[in-house]
């Protein structure tokens, strides 16, 4: 089983930045994919960043967000900059560990105009 642990959400202004972690723990043999999705208030979970054989950036967040995994830490990052009001969702990691798909609990950023 794997585990994921999100942190780094809250509460930002317009213009300002987060940055997201998540750590992957369990018996990991082996990490595919990585990547963050969110989900605001009324609407469906969508892609934000995913890297595994190449990096994937959603057209809303290009040239403001970056991922970045380290893999010794199974560990992947969200920096995000730029935020807008827009952004303002539940964030999820999401890790493909073993063959087996696995999210997080989420964590909420708010940014505020």
């Amino acid at each position: 089983q794997v585990q994921l642990v999100e942190s780094g959400g809250g509460l930002v202004q317009a213009g300002g930045s987060l940055r997201l972690s998540c750590a992957a723990s369990g018996s990991i043999f082996s990490i595919s994919t990585l990547g963050w999705y969110r989900q605001a208030p009324g609407k469906q979970r969508e892609l934000v960043a995913t890297t595994g054989g190449s990096t994937k950036y959603a057209d809303s967040v290009k040239g403001r967000f970056t991922i970045h995994r380290d893999n010794a830490k199974n560990m992947v990052y969200l920096q995000m900059n730029s935020l807008k009001p827009e952004d303002t969702a539940v964030y999820y990691c999401k890790v493909v560990a073993n063959n087996r798909m696995y999210w997080g609990q989420g964590t909420q950023v708010t940014v505020s105009s």
